[in-house]
């Protein structure tokens, strides 16, 4: 057995190291002007992107990271930095990310929440990031069993993230109550987004489908840092997309022609029906329509969810289905949508199999892409982005 003053003095040394890192932490943290700090169900990477180009646009030299589909550092030029792992993802990440962005004497710092337990987005916020503009885009009913089991828990999880003496810019509309309250204890004002305020014009010039509550949220938080509303929207429309983003592709397969949305970046099923709305209105008039679903093997009770909100409230004329031990509840569902023609192939099929059921489908159809893009999810979309027309 080590000696009890070997054990005494071995932890002594991890106190003085863990005082000196705190310190170098904190001097990281006070070397970087602007600090804002990225939460929410949906829509996390894409306004982390928003609020960076239109931080840029107004002269800021301004670096952003996303832990959206694909992780990235954003830098002061608006360009993506691939962040390569070596291991799990941990949110220590925050730490070095944080003080690399501070030996760059930045003007500000955008970063989105990587952390999930509610006990470590309160780490992330009050020890890693002590945020001086704290977003919350949304709550939904996602991630229950980590912060759930009600969505009143999820508000509350994600109001750890709620700074201390600062401003919280949210857009939520559904436990909007909660969030002010937490911000109340907290003593930090709170800015309530508008989506309306953000005009059709402004939304059209997007190259992608972008949510008005984003924008809202992004021209808020540049407002406040001292932008005002065109020069941010110059940027944002400049804005890369994330990985993850509404990207609306034209396929063709063969002699067939198809208008394809990938929606997987939205996988809890309040947020799927909405864009499901939102798209049809624009683009399903008089057209066939397909959901096609990418399920996960560990997410049995998502499937279930998923597969029951594209019977009872879609009704597609196609359901594409690639998942394990999904007949069952196909068949204990299938008389919400009759008229609905379901397809399925398992996990352990070739990914081409999706092209191949896709081709299938009549002329002109519009294909909604829902469920989980990580892994075979972001395979299958690359196999169906080299059927664009134009590239």
């Amino acid at each position: 057995m080590m000696p009890l003053y070997l054990l005494g003095a071995l932890a002594m040394s991890l106190c003085i190291a863990g005082l000196i890192e705190f310190q170098l932490h904190n001097r990281s943290l006070s070397s970087i002007p602007l600090r804002i700090h990225v939460n929410g169900t949906r829509g996390k990477s894409s306004v982390t992107r928003l609020v960076a180009a239109g931080l840029r646009e107004g002269g800021l030299k301004t670096f952003a990271k996303t832990t959206g589909t694909a992780p990235r550092v954003i830098d002061p030029e608006g360009k993506d930095r691939i962040i390569h792992r070596l291991r799990l993802p941990s949110i220590g990440e925050q730490v070095r990310l944080l003080r690399y962005f501070a030996s760059e004497k930045p003007d500000a710092v955008v970063i989105e929440c990587m952390a999930v337990q509610p006990q470590y987005q309160w780490i992330a916020e009050h020890q890693m990031i002590k945020s001086h503009i704290g977003v919350i885009t949304n709550v939904r009913p996602d991630h229950l069993e980590e912060m759930g089991p009600t969505e009143e828990d999820v508000a509350y999880s994600l109001c750890n993230t709620i700074p201390n003496e600062a401003l919280l810019i949210t857009a939520e509309d559904q436990k909007p109550d909660i969030l002010k309250a937490v911000a109340k204890q907290n003593n930090s004002q709170v800015v309530c987004s508008d989506p309306t305020s953000v005009s059709q014009k402004e939304i059209d010039l997007f190259t992608y489908i972008e949510h008005r509550s984003n924008v809202a949220i992004a021209i808020d938080v540049c407002e406040k840092a001292g932008i005002d509303r065109q020069t941010a929207l110059n940027g944002m429309h400049k804005v890369k997309p994330d990985v993850g983003a509404l990207v609306v592709w034209d396929l063709m397969i063969k002699e067939s022609t198809y208008k394809f949305v990938n929606g997987m970046a939205a996988n809890d099923p309040v947020s799927t029906l909405g864009i499901w709305n939102s798209i049809n209105d624009r683009y399903g008039l008089g057209k066939k329509t397909c959901i096609f679903f990418n399920s996960r093997e560990d997410r049995p009770g998502r499937t279930a969810q998923m597969i029951e909100l594209t019977l009872s409230k879609i009704k597609p004329d196609f359901f594409i289905i690639r998942g394990d031990k999904v007949l069952k509840i196909i068949n204990d569902l299938v008389y919400l949508s009759p008229l609905t023609i379901i397809k399925t192939f398992d996990l352990n099929k070739k990914l081409t199999k999706a092209t191949e059921l896709l081709e299938s489908l009549p002329n002109e159809t519009l294909i909604y892409a829902i469920g989980n893009q990580v892994g075979a999810g972001q395979e299958i979309l690359e196999k169906i982005s080299r059927l664009k027309i134009n590239g």
